[in-house]
């Protein structure tokens, strides 16, 4: 019998211990991952319980339940880091990103280990598919929270909308994927595809805090003529 809570210690245990080797944006981001493999487990166990407690089935659990609750438990991280420090956007997204990560692996390494004999297409769909579902979902909810941040607009309201795309993309894929034939290869190239759309916005919100006054000076580039770091941890 595979134990979840097994697997979490093997990954989890060198993932700290390369803490003492790294620093700055990387050490942000070995936490970040962790975070979002206990993310991961909290999430089953919580599924679990509302399974039982309310007796869905398990396409009923998978479509409605599994989406909001997974989707919760990546943005309690989040909320914690806008509560307790005023992240920048691109540590945001970096932390965002991680965290989606450090899900997505974490359920694949379940899913996998659980599964006996597995198929190199199986493989794929998990890598390819479910795992790009994850991170792009999460990084999805913290671009929705840096376009509220910087139109002024961060609020409850315009959390639980950023929050309400992540669920609602989060269940099309899980409902397209469940209807066998067409509907479900659909639903495997939905999460790449959307990556793809993330993208170009994504490089365009990294241009614009390269080419910032404020980024420039801090880097040298203004006109104080200091010389720029020889390293940068950033994205």
């Amino acid at each position: 019998m595979i134990y979840a809570e097994n697997i979490l210690l093997c990954i989890a245990a060198p993932l700290l211990l390369s803490l003492l080797f790294v620093r700055g944006q990387a050490k942000h981001y070995v936490l970040a991952f962790a975070a979002g493999m206990v993310a991961c487990l909290l999430a089953a166990y919580v599924t679990g319980f509302l399974r039982l407690l309310i007796a869905w089935e398990e396409t009923d659990v998978r479509i409605f339940l599994s989406p909001v609750v997974e989707e919760l438990v990546k943005l309690l991280p989040l909320l914690i880091l806008l509560l307790l420090a005023e992240p920048g956007d691109d540590t945001l997204l970096l932390l965002a990103v991680a965290l989606g990560t450090g899900f997505a692996t974490f359920e694949n390494c379940c899913s996998l280990l659980g599964s006996g004999e597995i198929s190199l297409s199986f493989v794929l769909i998990r890598g390819l598919a479910v795992g790009v579902m994850h991170i792009v979902s999460v990084a999805a909810l913290s671009l929705g929270i840096i376009a509220a941040r910087r139109l002024q607009a961060l609020s409850l309201p315009a959390l639980v909308g950023a929050f309400s795309l992540s669920v609602v993309f989060h269940g099309l894929y899980n409902l397209l994927v469940s209807v066998p034939g067409v509907p479900s290869y659909v639903g495997f190239c939905l999460p790449v595809l959307a990556a793809a759309g993330i993208y170009h916005p994504l490089r365009r919100l990294y241009a614009r805090e390269n080419q910032s006054p404020s980024r420039q000076q801090a880097t040298g580039d203004g006109a104080s003529g200091t010389p720029p770091p020889t390293t940068d941890f950033r994205l």
